[in-house]
């Protein structure tokens, strides 16, 4: 790792300004020479270069982070997020302070006293197996979540659940997520799972809208695996972190289980900074302006 000396700086094609703001951040940096620039759509044409990279800089909303983190998950490489979306969870700085405070990131490997601190998240893999079963014809990894459901909307999908092999429940739902605790923030939080502290390592499955079967969330050891099959009539897909990936055959299975690869983030805040950050993206704390009540007389 020390040999690597280039810093990957990753931008929303979709959205210019990313672009822009990363080309200005180079710029003022003085980075030219030590830096190369990629949207997160072509990141996996760019493995070559990753190879070389201590450093990725992601600029963009969450969903920028996550398709950056499937590429480079594989080369244990840290990632410094610039928020430039709506929410913005994993995300490091604002684009104010990127040019201000990115060096300290940047310099984290020959500066260990900077309070620059490396978090590992957990990942979760996914493999479609066939219906003779072997080898799987589709392997994918998510940070957030991986969902089965009906590849029609507003139509219900029936998925046999089984965890470490033993049959759970039959869901009759919209969908099923097999989340993390980084997920928890994410789809899963919108179906009514709960909130998790985000390095720590378990599974969450969770139903989205469930007519039958277990409603609740239950958490799962990391190391569980999942089985979700789509019973008899019944067509289903299956997606990660949002991002559609494949139709799943009748007879197919999908196994959910840990990935090898953890995702790794540079903070320069405590562990505990993430209450901090969910109060200020969800606004769930209310403090009274009242002043504190004298003793009683």
């Amino acid at each position: 790792m020390s040999e690597n000396n280039l810093i990957a700086f990753i931008y929303n094609s979709q959205v210019p300004d990313t672009k822009l703001k990363a080309e200005e951040i180079i710029k003022s940096l003085g980075l030219k020479n030590s830096s190369w620039l990629s949207s997160a759509g072509n990141l996996s044409n760019n493995t070559a270069k990753l190879t070389e990279t201590y450093l990725v800089v992601v600029v963009g909303g969450d969903g920028t982070i996550l398709r950056s983190i499937r590429v480079i998950s594989p080369f244990e490489l840290p990632v410094v997020g610039i928020k430039m979306g709506k929410v913005g969870f994993m995300a490091e700085l604002s684009p104010d302070q990127a040019v201000s405070a990115l060096p300290k990131y940047i310099d984290y490997r020959s500066s260990p006293d900077n309070d620059i601190r490396t978090e590992k998240r957990m990942m979760i893999q996914a493999d479609v197996i066939p219906t003779k079963g072997g080898i799987p014809r589709l392997s994918i990894h998510a940070l957030n979540d991986i969902t089965v459901g009906s590849r029609k909307v507003s139509r219900l999908v029936e998925l046999e659940a089984s965890v470490n092999h033993v049959h759970l429940t039959n869901y009759r739902a919209d969908a099923v997520i097999v989340s993390t605790a980084t997920g928890s923030t994410g789809y899963a939080l919108s179906a009514g799972g709960p909130i998790v502290f985000p390095e720590a390592e378990m599974m969450i499955l969770q139903p989205v809208a469930a007519h039958t079967g277990l409603r609740d969330a239950l958490i799962l050891d990391p190391a569980s695996t999942v089985s979700l099959e789509a019973s008899k009539s019944y067509l289903a897909s299956i997606s990660a972190d949002g991002f559609v990936d494949s139709e799943v055959e009748p007879g197919e299975k999908v196994i959910v289980k840990r990935s090898p690869y953890d995702a790794r983030f540079l903070r320069s805040e405590k562990p505990d900074f993430f209450y901090t950050a969910l109060n200020m993206r969800l606004g769930l704390a209310y403090r009274s302006q009242r002043p504190p009540e004298g003793p009683l007389e």
